[in-house]
């Protein structure tokens, strides 16, 4: 009997890498001209978003332009934010929210299963919880199935990470 071979298609992010991009726009933004006494403030709530808080939306505009630069600069995608709209807070400051994106929901889990089985190949995939297992006897089905995901990236809309190997 043939071996099956499977890989895990998941969508994360490693926190201790955006906690340090989130240090180092801190860092530039005391050091920076425009921004120094601009009384702006970037914080991590929980996991689950980070806020931005500054006096106008210009600098708002910069400041989330420094921190995708220092995402980018660590291998973080900065996909894995999701902007609100921006929002007027106290004392004439602007406040942004950015939520960050992290596991399949169902609905995007099950447009990733579909475009697996209009490739046409020889594997299966099955939803599981947050994550796809991607099962086939051929490992070079599976290498394009890899492929075919990481070419329709940006239509799925959130950094896809293959992971389990086997």
């Amino acid at each position: 009997m043939a071996k099956e071979c499977s890989f895990d298609i998941v969508s994360e992010f490693d926190r201790q890498e955006l906690l340090n991009a989130l240090d180092q726009t801190k860092r530039e933004i005391q050091t920076r001209f425009d921004l120094k006494d601009s009384n702006s403030n970037i914080e991590l709530d929980s996991d689950k978003s980070v806020t931005i808080t500054t006096n106008d939306e210009m600098k708002l505009k910069n400041i989330v332009d420094i921190l995708h630069s220092k995402m980018v600069k660590r291998n973080l995608s900065i996909k894995i934010l999701d902007p609100t709209n921006v929002e007027n807070s106290l004392g004439g400051n602007v406040k942004q929210l950015f939520n960050l994106k992290k596991g399949l929901n169902q609905e995007l889990a099950k447009k990733i299963t579909s475009e697996i089985k209009n490739s046409k190949l020889k594997v299966q995939a099955s939803i599981q919880g947050e994550q796809i297992r991607v099962t086939g006897k051929n490992k070079d089905d599976l290498q394009e199935v890899i492929k075919i995901l990481r070419s329709k990236e940006d239509y799925f809309e959130i950094p896809l990470q293959f992971v389990n190997y086997r």
